[in-house]
């Protein structure tokens, strides 16, 4: 996409008075995939020579706002936690050719703030942590599961830059479980779920993203019943806080946010997973199909899809 609205673009090293009309380039996947009219300079990025993951002292994990999907996704394969197959399910969670994964970076898919940011669910799920920064160089931290605050919707100050996400060593170290589901073979992720268990003390927490339209993160010191945890999801998530669009109907993500929530819940507890799956006697589940279509029908425990809903 031509940005005709675009005047200049300046090196971030610089730091020039931010102004209207101001936007931050990263790996401009999202800014140059749609019109942006608004935008009448780019501060780039991609010279501040941030390394793309860095250890902290403590154990944690610092990965860099302009870290790619690529660079993570290559870390993961040799990284020393029990948590790392979440990195490489999440990086895979992408509708994204592998010319997107070289240059769609992991703060651009958190500023996005949209539902089916699958680096939204990594690092809301392992307890992240954002680190903003202003133009008068003060910096603030904010849980990732709070910076996001609705569909496309950021707890982002003007002319405010997202420097990086830390992952703290106990997540790091948490078993983990991931669920994701698509009304489409290849499509945008409809709901996906993702439960990390704490081996030091026992707690676990189930977060819930794509389906809602913030992520939400659910913990608890001691793993749930099924009954528990349905409560407190349906508790905490508002009715208009499903999210609906083309990829699925409010009614459809709520129903597979609680049975995604279900397999996972069971998978690190240690219960038979194929018994989440199938419904109780008599129940009828919600679907995003028209009632003159089949049901959807799960493909695999990991990754479950149905038919495709059609226009509306």
């Amino acid at each position: 996409m031509d940005l005709n609205t675009v005047l200049d673009v300046r090196d971030a090293r610089r730091r020039e008075p931010w102004r209207p009309g101001d936007a931050w380039l990263g790996g401009g996947t999202y800014l140059f995939s749609e019109p942006q009219p608004h935008v009448r300079r780019l501060v780039d990025l991609s010279r501040m020579g941030w390394p793309p993951l860095s250890w902290q002292p403590d154990g944690s994990l610092d990965i860099a706002a302009t870290c790619t999907i690529t660079e993570l996704s290559r870390f993961a394969r040799t990284l020393p936690t029990t948590a790392a197959p979440l990195f490489e399910q999440c990086c895979r969670a992408f509708l994204a050719s592998f010319k997107i994964w070289n240059m769609a970076t992991v703060g651009g898919n958190l500023c996005n703030g949209l539902p089916a940011g699958p680096m939204i669910s990594l690092t809301s799920a392992l307890d992240g942590s954002v680190l903003l920064q202003g133009q008068d160089g003060a910096t603030r931290r904010l849980p990732v599961a709070e910076f996001v605050r609705g569909a496309g919707v950021k707890d982002l100050r003007d002319g405010e830059l997202l420097r990086s996400v830390r992952l703290p060593a106990r997540a790091l170290d948490s078993r983990t479980a991931f669920r994701q589901a698509s009304l489409y073979g290849l499509g945008r992720s409809g709901a996906l779920v993702i439960g990390a268990s704490d081996p030091q003390d026992g707690s676990l927490a189930v977060t819930v993203t794509a389906a809602t339209t913030r992520p939400f993160r659910f913990w608890f010191a001691l793993p749930p019943g099924a009954a528990e945890l349905r409560e407190a999801i349906d508790s905490a998530v508002r009715p208009e806080e499903w999210f609906d669009d083309i990829h699925g109907l409010p009614d459809w993500r709520r129903h597979m946010g609680l049975r995604l929530a279900e397999e996972v819940r069971r998978e690190l507890a240690g219960e038979d997973v194929a018994a989440a799956a199938r419904p109780a006697h008599g129940a009828h589940a919600p679907h995003a199909v028209r009632p003159d279509r089949p049901a959807p029908r799960a493909h695999s425990a990991h990754a479950v899809h149905a038919a495709p809903e059609g226009p509306r």
